[in-house]
């Protein structure tokens, strides 16, 4: 008899959580997303950046009510000289990885060489499954020989693979996430596959238990079970951080000191 109970139980936080998944994550369209709707030109010429950004969930990737749209749009209104910056959906890795291609490929020669592969200049972000999509991409892009300038994790969801481990292609690698959500919660603690190639640059916990965030943009649905995990995507904080990140890394502000590991607090006390 108890063991049937345990089992009902855990049938009912799966419910639960298969629930909270389709509804926070929003609603994309039927076809989603294609390459037509990359205003990027390629092939990009030498030194030029390619920054892509994925959602989460089944998210659409011009939903300008997400963090990672929002960023997306900010950077690209800047005008950087040698920047190109694209959203999309976590699911569409495969459609990612022609972008990577056709971006790269300066001979168009339907194949990435040795020289083009070494002057790929790449940086991925991601929050949610967008995150756990951004780790994924980046072992495929291991595979070919294709480095990685930065990746970022923003409370990273990997349900149906692991999205800690760093793969040595990527030369820095940044995780922000929070662990007060009861059903969502992000990624604690990335590591490099191979310390020697990868530099972790930062592992920051937010605290959510106190903190007040603006979430009137949010509709109900994202809050109904997942408060921590859309409070995190609302947060001007977060996405001023992952910006520090990425504009560091193109050398577009002064870097600042930001320790590897580290709290940022949202309450008006750090936690213990």
């Amino acid at each position: 008899m108890k063991e049937k109970k345990r089992v009902a139980v855990n049938l009912g936080w799966l419910a639960a959580l298969l629930i909270v998944v389709a509804l926070q994550t929003g609603c994309a369209s039927i076809r989603g997303q294609q390459y037509h709707h990359f205003s990027t030109p390629t092939p990009l010429e030498d030194n030029q950046t390619l920054i892509l950004g994925f959602l989460g969930g089944r998210e659409s990737w011009d939903d300008a009510s997400r963090g990672v749209r929002q960023l997306a749009k900010k950077i690209d209104a800047m005008n950087i000289s040698q920047v190109h910056i694209e959203t999309l959906e976590n699911r569409k890795r495969d459609l990612a990885m022609e972008l990577i291609h056709s971006s790269f490929d300066r001979n168009r020669d339907g194949h990435l060489d040795e020289r083009e592969r070494t002057t790929v200049r790449l940086i991925m972000y991601g929050h949610s499954l967008g995150g756990a999509a951004v780790v994924k991409l980046s072992h495929s892009l291991k595979d070919m020989g294709i480095p990685i300038l930065l990746t970022v994790q923003i409370d990273s969801v990997g349900f149906m693979y692991d999205d800690h481990v760093i793969p040595s292609n990527v030369k820095r690698a940044a995780n922000l996430y929070q662990l007060d959500g009861w059903l969502l919660v992000g990624e604690d603690e990335i590591v490099p596959q191979d310390p020697d190639k990868t530099q972790i640059i930062a592992n920051l916990k937010f605290d959510y238990k106190d903190k007040e965030v603006d979430m009137s943009g949010v509709p109900w649905e994202r809050r109904l079970l997942s408060v921590p995990h859309s409070k995190m995507d609302a947060d001007p904080e977060v996405w001023s951080t992952v910006e520090h990140f990425i504009l560091s890394e193109i050398d577009y502000m002064k870097p600042e000191m930001i320790a590897e590991e580290g709290v940022v607090v949202a309450g008006p006390e750090p936690r213990g």
